[in-house]
């Protein structure tokens, strides 16, 4: 089978489409042929060495953690999945060598979930920037700890980055559990991307007081922010706040140390909630999975520039040229196409 491998940190050259052997599933293990693999930050700064070991764990490392496909081969000891499944994967490559930048991957059983009837596209943008956005939703104080249908009503959600792939979920799920959303973003263009998210409210904090624009539409403050640039927005939090409010921060946009207006943010009781997926427990995992499954089936997290999240494609054999493309900012999901199972 064709694979993308490398075994040394550095630039998207040191990525190569090998062929290796197929690997048989062991006990609690599925095997699952790729349809489509999905592409995220964490991809390329892993082998670019951003993150991570400075010496790689394995020989080498196919990267990528989110994908779709069909289960091909199950292991002993699986239960409720079986050969023939359409199912989309979650933490493919997480304390493992191989990821979905292959035809054929091998993965926990655990970390495969049934896809019903979505497209394939769908099921490999989830993962990463689904279940981020989960948790994210769902680590305010007085808030839900799951989410379903009316579990956000009442609250306002403000999304920071609106456009981005992570932003784009949450705007689909809060709405999904009843919130209002208001999103920022930097364009005009990536503002009509958050309106077919669903957002009700878009704010351009380039063009404006945003601040001044959030307080006037949420004069009580905002309950949850969902926050990808916290070292930028940490004064524009604190102004919009609402009272024991809680600001779930899943990125380091713009360096690694920021500056807290303390008094302010202590005065309301605030809580600022780091969120790293591959650290959250196998029960948040679980309880995203599921959520974020039942919120596809419902139809929400529908990808697509008519969605809110345009796609960019590119051939397994481009998978460098995709790395790069999530590396310089490419705006919406970035998609690798690994063959045709339609």
């Amino acid at each position: 089978m064709r694979a993308v491998v490398y075994d040394q940190t550095g630039k998207s050259s040191v990525l190569e489409v090998v062929d290796r052997e197929l690997s048989e599933p062991h006990w609690g293990e599925v095997r699952v042929r790729l349809a489509v693999a999905g592409v995220n930050p964490t991809d390329w700064k892993a082998r670019s060495g951003t993150t991570g070991p400075a010496e790689l764990p394995w020989e080498e490392i196919v990267p990528g953690q989110d994908g779709a496909g069909v289960v091909d081969a199950v292991g002993g000891g699986v239960t409720g999945v079986h050969e023939g499944q359409r199912v989309w994967i979650y933490l493919a490559q997480h304390l493992r060598p191989t990821g979905t930048a292959q035809e054929y991957v091998v993965v926990p059983a655990g970390r495969v979930v049934r896809l019903g009837d979505a497209s394939y596209d769908v099921g490999a943008s989830l993962g990463v920037p689904a279940m981020t956005a989960h948790r994210a939703l769902t680590v305010h104080e007085d808030g839900p700890g799951r989410l379903s249908p009316e579990a956000l009503e009442g609250r306002t959600v403000l999304v920071s980055g609106g456009a981005g792939a992570v932003g784009h979920a949450a705007i689909q799920l809060a709405v999904w559990a009843g919130a209002t959303v208001i999103a920022t973003v930097s364009t005009d263009e990536k503002a009509a991307l958050a309106t077919s998210a669903g957002a009700h409210h878009v704010v351009n904090y380039r063009t404006g007081d945003a601040a001044a624009e959030i307080k006037e539409l949420a004069p009580d403050g905002v309950d949850l922010v969902v926050e990808v640039a916290i070292i930028a927005n940490a004064d524009l939090v604190a102004q919009v706040l609402k009272p024991r409010g809680a600001v779930s921060i899943y990125a380091n946009t713009g360096g690694n140390e920021v500056t807290v207006p303390v008094r302010p943010l202590m005065a309301i009781n605030a809580r600022l909630q780091f969120i790293l997926l591959y650290t959250v427990g196998d029960e948040a995992l679980a309880a995203a999975a599921e959520d974020v499954s039942a919120a596809v089936a419902d139809g929400v997290l529908a990808v697509g520039e008519e969605y809110g999240l345009p796609l960019t494609r590119f051939d397994l054999t481009q998978t460098a040229a995709a790395h790069d493309a999530v590396e310089n900012g490419a705006v919406g999901k970035v998609l690798i196409d690994v063959a045709d199972l339609d």
